[in-house]
């Protein structure tokens, strides 16, 4: 699995747009436009880590973070859990709603840490009614959201993992074509190996689709899997992410209907990192959600918990930085008691 790695994500250029705007709502045009964008099939890594190596024992946070409005606020309100790896999900690069910002990389530099950013899609224009409050501009200076990796030590190897690439919020057929949103790309995740003081790790950001059944991303998390253990085989693995768990299922959106964790479970997974509690509560954003769930998980194999919790996502000062709230867990490898 090789994926090429950029110290800057090549804009998509005028004639590109013009090319995904006019090109027909259709998976195989999808693919092809999806091909054809050399950001979205590239990482970029940046920032400076402060340690060679983590800790035998460390805490790992995955917090979705909806675009992140406030790179600044988000980065300081991870500082008492003091994690070492943070994955994140739904960060904005070159976004009128977040002022242009490279979010990721701000908050990297506020925490201390290097960083892989990939792409999830390539946003057309400016969004829903709600994100439009905060925008700057009347244009998307690059239109990239998507996933990273935050990590106070170098990051060995990398990989960008699709998926989906058959469009699923871009051709009315399947069912999330969104004309207030219109975008190519589609579900990824990053997978980094670190080195640690017990030898290499890896750990997985993902983002799984919303706007589906648990067919779907039960399918989107068997291919995860797969891919985990293509790139990293035999390594102790640390995944994390809103798996948009119960997203979808009516009446109750229980997330113990999907299947997703018994399958994570057949592959050696456990899933007592993610404490117990739901996740998501009202936000700038998302101002009046009518559900509450429990959507962002860890899930560990070669590890085990020590202990765990959700930072809620409220600032000091009140300010709601996102719908989401963060899960983390201070994890230690594995033993034959544990």
């Amino acid at each position: 699995m090789i994926t090429e790695i950029l110290n800057v994500l090549p804009a998509v250029t005028p004639d590109q747009r013009r090319e995904i705007l006019a090109a027909p709502r259709t998976s195989e045009a999808h693919r092809d436009l999806l091909s054809g964008l050399p950001a979205m099939n590239a990482l970029q890594v940046g920032g400076e880590g402060s340690a060679a190596q983590l800790p035998a024992q460390f805490a790992v946070a995955a917090w979705n973070v909806e675009r992140c409005l406030f790179p600044e606020d988000t980065a300081a309100h991870l500082k008492p859990i003091a994690p070492d790896v943070v994955l994140l999900s739904e960060v904005d690069h070159g976004m009128a709603r977040t002022s242009q910002r490279h979010t990721t990389e701000e908050i990297a530099r506020a925490m201390g840490m290097v960083y892989a950013f990939g792409v999830e899609f390539h946003e057309l224009d400016l969004g829903g009614p709600t994100e439009r409050e905060f925008c700057t501009d009347e244009f998307n200076e690059h239109g990239w959201h998507g996933n990273a990796i935050l990590s106070s030590v170098p990051l060995d190897r990398t990989a960008l993992i699709r998926l989906d690439d058959h469009g699923h919020w871009f051709t009315p057929e399947a069912g999330a074509a969104d004309p207030e949103q219109p975008r190519v790309g589609g579900r990824m995740a990053i997978a980094a190996v670190i080195p640690t003081a017990n030898g290499p790790i890896c750990v997985v950001s993902t983002h799984l689709e919303s706007n589906a059944n648990t067919a779907h991303r039960h399918a989107q998390f068997d291919l995860l899997l797969q891919k985990i253990d293509a790139f990293a085989p035999g390594l102790p693995v640390l995944i994390g992410g809103d798996l948009n768990t119960g997203n979808h299922l009516p009446p109750d959106f229980d997330w113990r209907r999907e299947t997703l964790f018994d399958l994570a479970e057949s592959h050696g997974y456990s899933w007592a990192f993610t404490p117990p509690g739901l996740t998501t509560r009202p936000s700038l954003i998302t101002p009046h959600p009518d559900r509450k769930m429990k959507l962002d998980w860890l899930a560990g194999r070669g590890f085990a918990p020590v202990e765990s919790g959700i930072l809620t996502s409220i600032s000091a000062s009140g300010t709601p930085l996102s719908d989401h709230d963060c899960v983390w867990s201070t994890v230690t490898p594995q033993t034959e008691t544990a």
